[in-house]
């Protein structure tokens, strides 16, 4: 623009070259410039053809294949003509997954009915990190299965899960929440072979997981605070101790003090809801109320 009004002056006579060019705050050789004819015709050709060549190149890796066929040495000038030719690489869309189930979900009424998953990690005395994979039977509270390692995948998590059910160990659902190894593929394709439900909990929310959380405070509390790993092995054998006192062991307040793995044992030989150990509704297994006279209850007497 400052250009043409320099122009527009000296062409009509009112001011020199040397006196427009200084009004237009321009040097007399920005005024007198011609622009020279662009060259860029065979590297445009050459560029689109490496383009449709090799599609998931961008301009850094173009612009080294015309520097390598001596084409260019400017990588701003490559960059010009790919933009001007809009040879951007498209961006992939993501895969959408499958609806997530989070639905209201209810209390499992007997064993393998519904188990939850969840990770903790720890680290080791040379402070490099390692994660935990906890799978908890919500019914018993058993941890029925359980990795240690530096990185568990989702095709680990699968492998686990199968081996569980080669030992007859199966739910019928699992609960999860949206963590990357717990929505992949692979859980996916178990759920679809094992005729298993997927429940996700809402996201923010692991109050919604609280069997597999409460657990996992336990594990810190009583084992994870308490001991000093100082490779991967010692915490694995560690951890594996700890898991089964917690199975077979260590009485569990919900249960009426009775330990996850006697629990399921109880449960599978059929003394849950009219024998004598109670269910999860009265865990303790006593009368909810007594008479004084005969040893019958009260409420049988009222009626």
């Amino acid at each position: 623009m400052r250009r043409r009004a320099a122009a527009h002056l000296i062409e009509s006579g009112m001011r020199s070259q040397r006196r427009a060019c200084q009004l237009m705050k321009i040097h007399p050789s920005v005024y007198r410039y011609n622009r020279r004819p662009t060259r860029d015709d065979r590297l445009r050709e050459r560029l689109k053809a490496l383009a449709v060549e090799y599609p998931r190149y961008g301009c850094p890796l173009l612009h080294e294949l015309l520097k390598g066929e001596g084409l260019v040495i400017n990588a701003k000038r490559t960059y010009r003509i790919y933009r001007e030719e809009k040879l951007q690489v498209r961006k992939r869309r993501r895969k959408r997954l499958p609806a997530r189930d989070c639905g209201e979900m209810v209390l499992p009424t007997g064993p393998n009915q519904r188990w939850s998953i969840d990770f903790v990690s720890d680290q080791l005395s040379t402070g490099r990190r390692f994660r935990i994979l906890n799978v908890i039977d919500d019914y018993t509270r058993e941890c029925v299965g359980q990795v240690v390692d530096f990185s568990i995948s989702g095709e680990r998590l699968v492998r686990l899960l199968d081996d569980l059910g080669r030992m007859e160990r199966r739910p019928k659902e699992v609960v999860v929440d949206n963590g990357p190894e717990l929505t992949s593929k692979a859980m996916f394709l178990w759920a679809q072979r094992s005729h298993a439900r997927i429940r996700f909990i809402p996201p923010g929310k692991p109050s919604k997981n609280a069997f597999v959380e409460s657990f996992n405070g336990k594990l810190r509390d009583a084992c994870l605070n308490e001991h000093w790993f100082t490779d991967l092995a010692d915490a694995r054998r560690i951890i594996e101790t700890w898991r089964i006192h917690y199975n077979r062991v260590r009485p569990h307040s919900a249960l009426g003090y009775r330990t996850p793995e006697r629990f399921r044992i109880e449960m599978e030989e059929g003394y849950g809801k009219d024998g004598p150990f109670g269910t999860l509704e009265n865990p303790s297994g006593f009368p909810l109320s007594h008479s004084h006279d005969d040893g019958k209850s009260s409420l049988s007497n009222r009626a």
